[in-house]
């Protein structure tokens, strides 16, 4: 077991072999001219000279899909057909998309790459050609990751980058039976 005396020495050796070049004025100024590790004064209590007590913070917490009830008289509506046939007609703001909105309702929208268009499973079937031509062309991205979806239509999107707008008031949007979740795992050598 090593003793405090030991530390020191091993501290020490190690201080001869740093030149000080190589480490930061901050980290520099820690140490003494005889090879001693000191503590900064911002790192001492001002009245005790003691270490003075670290605190502990933590960053506020967010709500999944960041979706909001839409204000009085700004709401927009957006009906989702699940795979059992059950349509659910929810009000929503401008500026949320499809992914979101399904998951802040506990709807079957898996999104397993949290909304990044990095996979398939937030794939949607859009009702009505009419709204489907009021939607921006898919990006590339986009139509690389629907052709790996189930069931593909000449109207489907990936939800997650279907943001609703005025001109989507009204959107109808089928969820498709199945998913497609490839997986890293999935391609792994098999015994």
């Amino acid at each position: 077991m090593a003793t405090s005396r030991n530390l020191v020495r091993g501290l020490r050796g190690l201080h001869s072999q740093i030149s000080y070049q190589s480490i930061s004025p901050l980290s520099q100024s820690a140490f003494s001219s005889r090879g001693r590790i000191r503590s900064s004064p911002a790192m001492r209590h001002p009245r005790l000279g003691a270490p003075a007590p670290r605190h502990f913070s933590t960053s506020p917490l967010y709500q999944h899909g960041h979706v909001h009830a839409p204000k009085p008289g700004e709401e927009l509506h957006v009906t989702f057909i699940d795979k059992d046939g059950k349509e659910h007609k929810i009000a929503v703001c401008k500026g949320d998309n499809l992914l979101d909105i399904a998951q802040a309702h506990d709807l079957e929208m898996e999104g397993a790459c949290g909304g990044s268009c990095a996979c398939s499973t937030c794939h949607v079937i859009v009702m009505d050609e009419e709204h489907y031509d009021k939607m921006p062309e898919p990006e590339d991205d986009e139509n690389d990751m629907l052709d790996l979806a189930f069931g593909l239509t000449e109207t489907s999107r990936l939800g997650c980058q279907v943001v609703m707008t005025k001109e989507l008031d009204g959107l109808r949007v089928k969820l498709p039976s199945m998913t497609r979740n490839l997986q890293a795992s999935d391609f792994g050598s098999k015994s």
